[in-house]
């Protein structure tokens, strides 16, 4: 009887044991446009905090990161820099099409670390008086294909093609700048915030005329489609939670 008692009990402190215990956290591996690279750190902690699933992070240039996807890279989400790549890995049987979104709308900013050196209509870039001038690839960047079409649409390609200075990624690029090896240079409207403050220097906000729209997709790949620590990011990058902060580094919404 004794024995019986004392396994009765055992089931029984293992069925309240197992009631009592949190949510199994999980892990969910997400590529990340490069020029949102300081708002998704701040999503991410808040994100584990609030779920306790951790967010593995890596940056990179869409182009890169899709072909990262298309040989088979661990990732289960991916947060683009444009629209199109998502939809390509949807058509291509790698992303879930009814998960893709747009989680925020970039700004083009011709800018320098320096007062006076940019004017606020973009004269510079037909005066010349500079030696170089930063650009994301435009063949792997998005923001850096936003930075070509304004200098087609300004008629200065032509001439200022020797003078430009191309970093891998929007990252690089404003690195360029920021260090003074390219006098000014193309960048995210975000990359120009720091804890809520403007940098400092000069710039030139590029009407939205002058690119395609940068609307910026997330997407569920397949590899994270049974994770759900994946949904549960997806959910939380909805939240008001998240889109606060995305606003606050410069993006607009949808």
């Amino acid at each position: 009887m004794f024995q019986r008692l004392s396994a009765s009990l055992g089931a029984l402190i293992a069925v309240l044991g197992l009631g009592a215990a949190p949510a199994r956290a999980g892990e969910v591996h997400v590529a990340v446009a490069a020029n949102f690279t300081a708002p998704m750190q701040k999503i991410a902690a808040a994100f584990g905090a609030d779920s306790g699933h951790r967010a593995v992070l890596a940056f990179g240039a869409t182009g890169k990161l899709y072909a990262q996807i298309a040989n088979g890279a661990p990732f289960e989400i991916f947060m683009s820099a444009d629209d199109e790549t998502p939809a390509r890995l949807a058509r291509e049987g790698l992303a879930k099409a009814p998960s893709r979104f747009t989680y925020a709308i970039g700004r083009l900013v011709l800018w320098s670390p320096d007062e006076g050196v940019v004017d606020d209509r973009g004269a510079v870039l037909q005066s010349g008086s500079f030696r170089h001038l930063a650009v994301a690839n435009p063949r792997t960047a998005p923001y850096g294909a936003a930075a070509m079409s304004t200098l087609e649409k300004l008629g200065a390609l032509p001439a200022l093609g020797p003078r430009l200075v191309q970093g891998e990624n929007i990252t690089q690029t404003f690195q360029f700048v920021a260090t003074g090896n390219a006098e000014l240079g193309f960048v995210a409207a975000s990359q120009l915030l720091k804890d809520g403050k403007a940098l400092g220097g000069s710039r030139w906000d590029v009407p939205a005329a002058f690119y395609e729209p940068i609307r910026q997709d997330a997407v569920l790949l397949v590899k994270g489609a049974d994770n759900p620590a994946a949904a549960a990011l997806i959910a939380f990058l909805k939240s008001d939670k998240a889109r606060a902060m995305i606003r606050s580094y410069g993006y607009e919404l949808p």
